[in-house]
């Protein structure tokens, strides 16, 4: 073969159930080569989770990888971004340059999972592709809880206000009208923005218990090989 044809863009979806959990796969696979690194960059923006992709046949591909995966920290603007590592070609035994032990101890550098896998013999291809996607879900939970309790600590400091109002107005009974109807004025807007942050909290609870209950969710996974 004299030539190579590099994959440019490729994309994929898939409908899928996932742990009991229905899921789109909207997959992405570009290429890795340098002249397409200004589009890599866009894939990254885009993209929820990234399987990072060398083959064992290929140690210069295998070495290329910290610095994707450096890039995807960076335009991400992230220290945590779900991406899972995958040695393709395992079936290639005889031509390897990359042993499994490389391949494991980089997924410790990268905080993630690895697998090496066989497109050609359908070796561990389903498994890493589900795997990224929990990775990706586990990801949007923590994000939604954490989301979650910061409405729910915003709603307990303004009732906290209420409560320090209201016994004002106890201790305070000499106050005159004017005072009295701007302390009422206060305690008014408080109890607004009380009930305000009462419905965006349980909208938000309403939001997760439909993604319980089998709503489809579209991940993005990107595949840089």
């Amino acid at each position: 073969m004299d030539e190579y044809d590099p994959t440019i863009e490729d994309s994929y979806r898939k409908n899928c159930i996932i742990d009991g959990e229905p899921a789109l796969l909207d997959v992405l696979d570009t290429a890795g080569q340098e002249e397409y690194s200004a589009m890599r960059e866009q894939y990254m923006r885009t993209g929820e989770g990234f399987l990072l992709v060398y083959s064992v046949t290929s140690r210069s591909s295998f070495e290329e990888l910290t610095t994707f995966y450096q890039q995807i920290l960076r335009v991400k603007d992230s220290d945590s971004v779900p991406v899972l590592l995958v040695g393709n070609k395992c079936d290639l035994e005889d031509e390897r340059q990359v042993s499994y032990d490389e391949g494991l101890d980089l997924s410790k550098g990268f905080n993630c999972e690895f697998y090496e896998t066989s497109a050609k013999q359908k070796i561990n291809v389903e498994n890493s592709f589900y795997g990224l996607v929990r990775n990706i879900r586990k990801q949007q939970r923590a994000s939604e809880k954490q989301a979650s309790n910061s409405i729910t600590e915003s709603s307990e400091q303004i009732n906290g206000n209420d409560a320090t109002n209201n016994l004002g107005a106890v201790g305070g009974a000499d106050l005159n009208n004017k005072q009295q109807q701007v302390g009422a004025g206060a305690g008014q807007q408080n109890a607004d923005q009380n009930q305000q942050y009462s419905q965006q909290a349980g909208n938000s609870q309403s939001g997760q218990n439909a993604d319980g209950k089998g709503k489809l969710k579209d991940s993005k996974c990107c595949i840089i090989v």
